[in-house]
C-alpha cells in the first residue's frame, strides 16, 4: 500500500494520479458548496445511475442478441468485501497506539515537562489561531491535497537547492533554540 501511495503522489502513472487528484479536488470543492449529506447523496445517485443504466443496457443487448450471459456485474457481486476479525483488530490496535502516544505527548506539553517544547507548542497554537482566522478547515484540506500531489514533484526536480536552503534554515533554528535554552532557566535539555 505504501508503495502505491508514493507512486500515486509522484505521478508514476499519470492517468491514475490524475483521476485520484481530480476526484479528490472535485469532492472537496463540492463540499465547499454543498453539505456532506448532499454530496454523499449525489455521489450515490451518480453511481446508481451508471450501474442501473449499464445493467439495463446489457439486458436489452442480451434480449436482442438472444444470449444468456447472466448478470453483467456478477464478477463484482462475488468479490469478498468483509473485513476479517484480524484486520479489524490490527486497525484498532494501531488506532489505540496512535491515540495513546498523542495523549502522552499532549500531557507532556500541557504539563510543561520540557519548557522549550511547551513554548514551541504554544507558539504553534498561536500561529494556528491566525491560520484559522484566514482559512476554514476545508480550504486547508484542499491546500493539503494540492500540496501532496505537487510537492513531491517539485522536490524531485529541485532537491539540491531545497536541501541546501533547508540546511541553512535548520542551522539558524538550532542556533536560536540553543541561545534560548541558555538564557531561559530550566530550559536546558536533560542529557
Amino acid at each position: 500500500m505504501g508503495g502505491s501511495v508514493v507512486d500515486l503522489l509522484h505521478w508514476r502513472d499519470m492517468k491514475q494520479s490524475g483521476l485520484v487528484f481530480g476526484s479528490l479536488l472535485l469532492l472537496l470543492f463540492s463540499l465547499t458548496q454543498f453539505s456532506v449529506v448532499s454530496v454523499i447523496a449525489y455521489l450515490a445517485l451518480a453511481v446508481l445511475s451508471a450501474t442501473i443504466s449499464f445493467r439495463v443496457y446489457k439486458s436489452v443487448l442480451q434480449a436482442v442478441q438472444k444470449t444468456d450471459e447472466g448478470h453483467p456485474l456478477k464478477a463484482y457481486l462475488e468479490v469478498e468485501i468483509a473485513l476479517s476479525a484480524d484486520q479489524i483488530s490490527k486497525y484498532v490496535d494501531k488506532t489505540q497506539l496512535y491515540i495513546n502516544s498523542t495523549m502522552k505527548e499532549l500531557r507532556r506539553l500541557f504539563l510543561v515537562q520540557d519548557l522549550v517544547d511547551s513554548i514551541k507548542f504554544a507558539v504553534l497554537m498561536w500561529l494556528l489561531t491566525y491560520v484559522g482566522a484566514l482559512f476554514n478547515g476545508l480550504t486547508l484540506l484542499i491546500l493539503a491535497v494540492v500540496s501532496m500531489f505537487t510537492m513531491p514533484l517539485v522536490y524531485e526536480k529541485y532537491q539540491t537547492q531545497i536541501d541546501q536552503y533547508l540546511g541553512l534554515v535548520r542551522t539558524q533554528v538550532n542556533s536560536i533554540m540553543g541561545k534560548i535554552r541558555e538564557k531561559v532557566p530550566g530550559a536546558k535539555k536533560k542529557e
